[in-house]
């Protein structure tokens, strides 16, 4: 385990700069800056010995899979006769945990490589080791025996009574998992269950692998002007996205039509998985996959979340009217013959509207965001908060699956090396376009006293650096990199003592927490001032510049709003109740209902929702979690985002606990809104809003709404109103509350 002399850090800080000279200019970067700013350099490694990926001496090569394969396995073997031949106590709750750590090491690893590894050979091995660690864990999910040991843990009400809190929810949820397993069922059921779940992890690699597979349509079919646009392909063209911020129509048209063009295999697939799901949730007593899915979330079950959304739909009609108003004024200014607002034009005509209002062109704001800015930015601001610093390190020969990758260790300056980050940032073929956070290895409590450091890949999808310039981020970039960094700090930052809490394994509706308020922190202009430079003059963004990019973002804000709800009502409906149409016809019902913008025909967007295979019936979680991001926000760093007894507080009352505490208690416990923060002008300044299950809940929802109209609305520097994204996550939250409410009947 490596040791950080925190003296010695600080001189480094100090003595080590870089310097990059582009032309004329010298601008000087830190060692995270320079790091990220410049092209890697490959180091001969012809004399240095290869540690394996991520330092697993045994993936030096492929067959290493099956060698970390084997010993996890036999490991489980031995913690499993372990668990159910000791008497029960805390140490029945340590066994399963290493039990579940000796598994995820591998197969969190393994689904990372099988992804992410431009070799195809790297990527089978460890697919086929996801297979294998997955189909034992569902094995061990219906374990009577195993299960036994913890349920003779859970039943002796005195030695429950003397665990510590974080051990009694670890012994929960464990026994959680059981029960959504189906451990309550006879032997032939139990099988069946296992065999569900492991013909679900093909469906959903299947589906996953389609999602982003592109379409191909012959060149003659498309006006020549247009193939420019698309990938050529010989005498095809291959069309990998939507496009959705070409300037010209037509292009975005077509790339609409033809990515989402109906594919009957993908088709099968979706129906198969969401067949596959429902039978299981039956199977193990649930009503539905969403009532299964929903069971260990802040939502609890599927009436909640609908209530919420129907609320939220109900509570921005007006709004998002207006919005979609505005999106076909500007549309016919552009195309007076064809004004009508289709799906293909809104993240379009949404960014032409902000430009125009507040001269938003993201070139003239990408040289101040060069990704080295950026990173030193990130750093500055953890520092600031937490105590933590960014280092560079050169990786080892052999620990990286591409020579572009950087590795970051994340340093305490008085805790010391808290873990890993390796940063896989640029763009390459075969890679998956989605940004994502991977656990590869979760921390917990060794036996030694000692703590398992964790380590986790960011993945983003940036232009690579040239050697005249660096990669240069557009201001939706540069939040993407936020809000990814955000779940590493998760990680990082979360010190529980037992793996399978650790970091971001939590409930769903809370995980996105830590993420989305990085957002609020990339929209602020006394945080973006610490870093953003002309990448060649080293001159700061200007504050008339900052002012009008967090500005602009609060347009089309409830559209944008509604989009995330209509997702959130397919995915709920496709895991609810089954229905006797196909997918496609449940999309167009609930587009028509729930969006504002028309179905269009061939085509299944359904199809790209990646979403349905980590959040199925879950995609809610998205607007819940930005509601309690507005709330810490508020609470904590509104007044002063680099605060650092808020970032303390902050950490320390929720990062610390990963999935160790029950999210509602760190929500309602420490970060309760007060009434002046949202509705000011209801002249209520003074009380509380306790987050309560209760009659009250009612009330504050109205009084959050009959604020909206006064603080809600502000004047644009151009006149034009539009709703402040704050107030918009502030109701959310509250009709998330009040739909609890009307729930339990209250």
């Amino acid at each position: 385990m490596s040791v950080y002399n925190p003296l010695l850090l600080r001189l480094l800080r100090v003595r080590s700069r870089a310097v990059l000279r582009l032309g004329r200019k010298v601008t000087t970067w830190s060692p995270v800056g320079a790091a990220f700013n410049a092209q890697a350099v490959r180091r001969p490694e012809l004399f240095n010995k290869n540690v394996g990926l991520f330092g697993v001496p045994e993936l030096s090569s492929t067959e290493g899979f099956e060698v970390v394969q084997k010993r996890a396995l036999q490991e489980t073997e031995q913690l499993v006769e372990k668990a159910c031949s000791t008497p029960p106590g805390a140490v029945t709750v340590e066994t399963f945990d290493k039990l579940s750590d000796s598994l995820c090491r591998v197969a969190d690893l393994a689904d990372f490589i099988k992804v992410a590894h431009p070799d195809p050979q790297y990527r089978e091995a460890a697919e086929k080791t996801c297979i294998n660690i997955g189909t034992t864990v569902e094995k061990l999910n219906t374990n009577v025996e195993l299960c036994k040991s913890l349920k003779d843990l859970l039943d002796n009400k005195e030695l429950m009574a003397k665990l510590d809190p974080e051990t009694r929810r670890v012994a929960e949820l464990f026994m959680f998992d059981f029960e959504i397993s189906g451990i309550h069922l006879d032997k032939k059921q139990r099988k069946e269950a296992v065999n569900l779940n492991v013909q679900l992890l093909d469906l959903n690699n299947q589906f996953l692998m389609g999602c982003h597979m592109p379409n191909r349509i012959d060149k003659k079919a498309l006006p020549k002007h247009i193939h420019q646009h698309f990938t050529n392909e010989g005498s095809y063209i291959q069309i990998g996205g939507l496009h959705a911020d070409a300037p010209d129509d037509l292009v975005r048209e077509i790339a609409y039509r033809i990515f989402l063009y109906p594919n009957e295999e993908m088709m099968g697939t979706l129906e198969e998985l969401l067949s596959c799901r429902n039978k299981l949730a039956k199977l193990v007593g649930y009503e539905s996959f969403a009532h299964r899915a929903l069971k260990g979330t802040m939502a609890k079950n599927p009436d909640t979340v609908m209530n919420f959304l129907q609320l939220l739909t109900d509570k921005l009609k007006d709004r998002t009217e207006k919005d979609f108003e505005m999106m076909k004024d500007m549309k016919t200014k552009f195309n007076p013959r064809n004004p009508a607002v289709m799906p293909w034009d809104h993240p379009y005509l949404s960014g032409v509207i902000r430009a125009e209002r507040f001269n938003i062109e993201p070139s003239l704001y990408s040289p101040y965001f060069s990704l080295g800015a950026c990173m030193e930015g990130l750093n500055s601001l953890f520092t600031q908060l937490f105590g933590v610093s960014l280092l560079s390190e050169q990786p080892s020969a052999g620990e990286v699956w591409n020579e572009d990758v950087r590795k970051l260790a994340v340093v305490h300056e008085t805790e010391g090396l808290m873990g890993y980050i390796y940063c896989d940032f640029f763009y390459r073929p075969d890679k998956p376009h989605q940004d994502c956070h991977f656990t590869i290895r979760g921390g917990r409590l060794l036996d030694d006293g000692q703590y398992q450091l964790p380590v986790v890949v960011l993945m983003l999808n940036l232009p690579s650096p040239t050697r005249s310039a660096p990669t240069l981020l557009t201001p939706a970039m540069m939040e993407n990199l936020f809000h990814e960094m955000g779940h590493a700090m998760h990680s990082m930052l979360g010190r529980t003592r037992y793996q399978h809490v650790t970091g971001t394994r939590c409930a769903t509706d809370f995980a996105e927490v830590p993420s989305i308020l990085m957002e609020y922190f990339a929209a602020d202009y006394r945080v973006i001032n610490q870093f953003a430079r002309h990448y060649q003059t080293g001159q700061p963004l200007p504050q008339s510049m900052v002012a009008r990019l967090c500005e602009s973002k609060k347009v089309c804000g409830a559209a944008d709003t509604q989009l995330q709800i209509f997702y959130a009502i397919l995915d709920q409906v496709y895991h609810g109740k089954p229905q006797s149409r196909s997918t496609t016809d449940i999309l167009m019902d609930m587009q028509q209902k729930y969006y504002g913008l028309p179905y269009v025909p061939n085509t299944a967007w359904q199809l790209r929702f990646s979403h349905l295979i980590g959040y199925g019936a879950k995609y809610y979680s998205y607007l819940m979690s930005r509601a309690v991001a507005s709330m810490v926000w508020r609470q904590c760093f509104h007044k002063d985002p680099l605060n650092r007894e808020n970032g303390e507080r902050y950490r320390r009352e929720m990062l610390a606990h990963g999935g160790g505490k029950e999210p509602m208690l760190m929500v309602e416990g420490k970060f309760t809104f007060r009434s002046e923060t949202l509705s000011h002008s209801a002249g209520r300044h003074n009380k509380d809003m306790h987050l309560s299950h209760s009659s009250h809940t009612l009330e504050i929802c109205h009084l959050v709404l009959e604020a909206v109209p006064c603080s809600g609305v502000i004047q644009d520097i151009q006149g034009h109103d539009h709703l402040d994204l704050n107030i918009i996550d502030g109701v959310i939250y509250y009709l998330f509350r009040w739909s609890q409410d009307l729930r339990i009947g209250n």
